[in-house]
Order: C-alpha cells, then sequence, then structure tokens
C-alpha cells in the first residue's frame, strides 16, 4: 500500500521549486506518458511533489520505475477522519462551504472540494504555489478548488474525450477551470483550434505542446516477411475502432498474416465474439493488456499498426494516440483515419495511410498495399522514426512544458 499523507519532498520537508502535480490516480497502467512526464520534468531541473487522489489498485502489471511508485502522495483513504484532525489548518471558507453541504443528499462537487480542503494545507505547509494536473476531470477540479480555498494557482493538460464529450453534471464546469488556470496545455493543434474556438475568453494561454515519448527504447521493426503481424493498441472501447480492423481482417483472411489487437476494457468480449464470427480464430487474437516492454517486444516484430479511430461521439474520440508514437518510433508504418489530431503523426502517404472512419474496406485495401510493397512500408516506417525524433522525443516536449512553466511563473 502506498503511503498516505505528504512526505517533504526534500530535507526541510518543503517542495524544492514550490510545484506540484495533482492527478487523479497515479501511477495508472492506461496515462504512461504521465510517469515518463515527471521523470523527464526532473531532468530539466524541476522536482516536482507528485500527489494522487486516488490510489490505483486492481490493474494490470505495469513496470513503472519504483522511485515513481515510492515518490507518489496520496490523499488519505479515510478522508473523514484526516479532515477532522486538520480542522483548524484548514481556511474558514473552506469550513463553510463543506458545513453548508453537510445536509445535502448529493452535490456532486462534493468529494473535490473536501479534497481540495485535506490537500491544500499539506501543500502550503511544503511552500506549493503553483499545481498542474493532467485532464479536465477529477484532478482538475480538485485544483480548481485549491486555488478557490488556498490560492494556489493552476495549470493543466487538456487530452481528448476530457473536452471533446459532453460535460458530466458539475458546478465545476470546464469554462471554470479554463477561466481560473494560468494556463492551459493541450496536446494538438486540433485541439488547441477546438478549445480556442469554443473558450474564446482563454485563448491567449491555451498552448500545444505534444505528448512526449522517450524514442531510443524503441527497437527498429524486424518484420517477419512469411508471417507478418499487424498489430493495435489501446483500450477497447467504441472510439478505437477495433470493431473495423477486425472486420477488415475478415476481408483478406486468405492471405498469411497474424492481428494482435492489445488492450483491455469493457468491449473485450463483443471483441472475442466478432473474431469467431468472422472465423478469425487463429489469425486475431484479442489479446488482453501487455505491459509496456512486452508492447516494445511486438513492436519489434511487427509490420504494421493499424489504429482505425472512429468519432463515437459522446462515447469519445482520440486526439493524439500515444500508442501510434510508439510504432512511429519503432519504424513500423501506420493506418489510421484523419480523427482529431491522428493526421499530426500519421501523415498519409509519408509515415503511413490515413482511411475514412467505419470503412474495413478501405482499411484492407491499405493493408494490402502495405504487405504488397515491403520496401515502401520500410521507407514509410523510417520517416515515422524521424518524424517521431523531431516532434515528440520526450527531452524536447518535455524541456518545452519547463520552459512554459517558467515564462507563467509557475515553478520557482
Amino acid at each position: 500500500m502506498p503511503p498516505e499523507g505528504l512526505p517533504g519532498a526534500s530535507s526541510n520537508g518543503r517542495a524544492p521549486n514550490g510545484f506540484a502535480y495533482v492527478f487523479e490516480r497515479f501511477p495508472t497502467f492506461t496515462q504512461t506518458f504521465c510517469f515518463r512526464e515527471v521523470l523527464a520534468v526532473r531532468r530539466h531541473g524541476i522536482n516536482p511533489w507528485v500527489c494522487s487522489v486516488r490510489t490505483p489498485s486492481g490493474e494490470p502489471f505495469q513496470n513503472f520505475p519504483e522511485e515513481i511508485r515510492e515518490g507518489t502522495r496520496y490523499i488519505p483513504q479515510d478522508l473523514n477522519a484526516a479532515l477532522r484532525q486538520r480542522a483548524g489548518e484548514i481556511p474558514f471558507s473552506a469550513r463553510m462551504t463543506l458545513a453548508g453541504w453537510r445536509l445535502a443528499k448529493w452535490i456532486p462537487d462534493r468529494h473535490p472540494a473536501r479534497q481540495a480542503a485535506w490537500l491544500g494545507s499539506e501543500l502550503q505547509k511544503g511552500g506549493v504555489k503553483h499545481v498542474h494536473s493532467h485532464f479536465a476531470g477529477l484532478g482538475a477540479r480538485v485544483i480548481w478548488w485549491l486555488k478557490k480555498f488556498y490560492g494556489i494557482n493552476y495549470s493543466l493538460t487538456a487530452h481528448a474525450n476530457d473536452v471533446f464529450c459532453e460535460e458530466v453534471e458539475t458546478p465545476v464546469k470546464r469554462a471554470k477551470l479554463f477561466r481560473d488556470a494560468a494556463l492551459v496545455v493541450t496536446v494538438s493543434d486540433y485541439s488547441v483550434r477546438f478549445l480556442r474556438e469554443n473558450y474564446p475568453f482563454a485563448a491567449s494561454k491555451i498552448h500545444r505542446i505534444y505528448n512526449g515519448i522517450d524514442v531510443d527504447r524503441f527497437r527498429k521493426s524486424r518484420p517477419d516477411p512469411n508471417m507478418p503481424l499487424i498489430l493495435s493498441v489501446g483500450r477497447y472501447i467504441s472510439k478505437k475502432g477495433f470493431e473495423d480492423l477486425i472486420d477488415a481482417c475478415a476481408l483478406i483472411k486468405d492471405r498469411a498474416f497474424k492481428c494482435l489487437i492489445v488492450g483491455q476494457g469493457q468491449l473485450e468480449e463483443d471483441l472475442k465474439r466478432r473474431v469467431a464470427h468472422r472465423e478469425l480464430i487463429g489469425k486475431v487474437e484479442i489479446t488482453g493488456p501487455r505491459s509496456e516492454s512486452e508492447i516494445i517486444d511486438l513492436l519489434e516484430k511487427t509490420s504494421i499498426f493499424a489504429l482505425p479511430c472512429i468519432d463515437a461521439g459522446n462515447s469519445g474520440r482520440d486526439n493524439l494516440p500515444t500508442v501510434l508514437m510508439e510504432a512511429m518510433s519503432a519504424s513500423v508504418p501506420m493506418i489510421s483515419t484523419s480523427v482529431a489530431g491522428v493526421p499530426e503523426m500519421v501523415l498519409h502517404e509519408k509515415t503511413g495511410y490515413l482511411v475514412p472512419e467505419k470503412d474495413p474496406r478501405a482499411l484492407a485495401d491499405k493493408i494490402i498495399h502495405l504487405l504488397d510493397h515491403p520496401a515502401l512500408a520500410a521507407e514509410m516506417g523510417e520517416k515515422g522514426r524521424r518524424h517521431a525524433e523531431e516532434n515528440f522525443a520526450l527531452g524536447k516536449t518535455s524541456g518545452m512544458l519547463c520552459d512554459l512553466w517558467r515564462k507563467y511563473g509557475a515553478v520557482s
């Protein structure tokens, strides 16, 4: 069990740069880019406290660095007792807000406010002046309340579903989050345009910084020409378009290939039934989750990385899928769709192909084309690797983020 409470990050019990991350859940299997970013900003001379609202549990194994697990500070699970113990340290405004809600049957933002009330006193004692959160969700609502109760400034990184999908019923709407943030980072040019159009009052403080990846961790793909591997990785949810990939494989099932769809999620059994219905058992496998190291090993054997993303309405859409960065880093040609920020990664006819959404025939045709032209596939893979090095290398993206924090006075 991770330690509860917030021990000091330096010998005097204070945050070295007056700066902290506040995550909803950290570290977590589906957001490996977050722990990479934390490690990278440390290499740029910023040593943040890392706080997590929730403690990860019941997740598949992931080979996170041990220092990440040990150094994370968690809000106590028995929050009622923790709040009582430090009632005298919590500002009067926070105590009155929480007391006013005590008898209400349902207040959507009660929990983020209570979590902020406890966390804020710890951050103040540590000299934290600024906090940053990923996603415009629970973590962002907690830091909004931190600002309201304690005057701690904040910034956030907006990603995909947290801005593209209809908001949940909560008093702290996205407009409030973006209005009161010192700055807003988002991960693609597409989402910069989307946010500036939808929240024009915050346009000047919205900036694009790509998620970063340690490109050199990935080995160059050396696929088996006799049994090509088509790989896809992601949560088993509708926006990934895995149904279309299965249907595309059914159209070419007379060819020699193996397709692995790696992940976890609510559609796992549906996808397995679809594989059986399309008579693809033995050719297409719904593998379940794999660790990052295992995915690196798979990419080294991969001929084509296919992720036919779709806009699933309020069920979500991808923005800048990390798995495409991983495929590029391994010099694997990609096939995807023009959803959101994907065309900033899959450069059509350069690093791979973009096909229409929900079009298994078009997807199958491009798979066949790459399988029949291995030299072209290798060339696209090499261009993808260069594109990753130039645009998504973690040292570069994390450096841009640190420079932005310094520009806005977020770190001392």
